[in-house]
């Protein structure tokens, strides 16, 4: 396919994302999908071998589409990202390979396990995995936990093992609790070397932001 119609393909896809997610306040709004596709797009240039980077940058972009949390049903998140492919001037395969990413990409409280096997695929997962990380992954916890009511710490509640996907999504944690049932296994879930080596500075960044909440619980520092 030709440069100039990937590129509008592109732009398009990014006007579909925008509208979809810019008012959104749980962590996955537009700049998470800008965070996610940059990071992408960067540890493909750093990856040995070869990278589609218009696959990884289309999977990229469309990631959240389906998510069952933005959507009614997961169903309706599925015929959404569809739609929107079924009605781009795209080969077959390069749709199938975009979608098979996007629809096998989510975390799933750890339960998903279909694995990526193509190297776009692996770089957008780690991508995304790595914007839940860090900094950036410590805001979105927050952020998230605010939207769906939950509170920020609880010392009864104590972190779960072994989460169906049903208990994942029940709504019955706390942000505190979402490190350890998530974001800190995250770090030992990357794919390639580029998402393992990313992934160690943010995993310690978060190690040291839990060390210093403890610390400023009580109100005692």
């Amino acid at each position: 396919m030709e440069k100039n119609v990937q590129k509008e393909i592109i732009k398009q896809t990014e006007q579909f994302v925008f509208q979809l997610l810019e008012k959104d306040a749980s962590g996955h709004d537009w700049w998470h999908i800008h965070r996610v596709r940059n990071l992408a797009l960067q540890m493909a240039v750093e990856e040995p071998g070869e990278v589609n980077a218009f696959i990884c940058e289309m999977a990229a972009l469309l990631h959240d589409v389906p998510d069952e949390k933005l959507n009614k049903t997961a169903e309706a998140g599925e015929k959404k990202v569809k739609a929107w492919l079924n009605q781009l001037f795209l080969p077959e395969e390069e749709k199938e390979a975009i979608l098979f990413i996007v629809l096998n990409l989510s975390y799933k409280g750890g339960t998903n396990k279909v694995e990526l096997t193509s190297i776009e695929g692996k770089l957008v997962q780690d991508a995304d995995r790595l914007d839940a990380i860090g900094a950036i992954g410590i805001a979105r916890t927050m952020a998230f936990s605010g939207s769906r009511g939950r509170l920020i710490h609880d010392p009864s509640k104590k972190p779960r093992e072994n989460l169906s996907y049903d208990e994942y999504r029940s709504g019955e944690d706390t942000a505190i609790m979402h490190f350890y049932e998530k974001l800190l296994k995250l770090k030992n879930t990357m794919n390639t070397q580029t998402g393992k080596s990313f992934a160690e500075k943010r995993h310690q960044y978060m190690e040291q932001f839990l060390e210093e909440f403890y610390l400023e619980w009580d109100g005692l520092k």
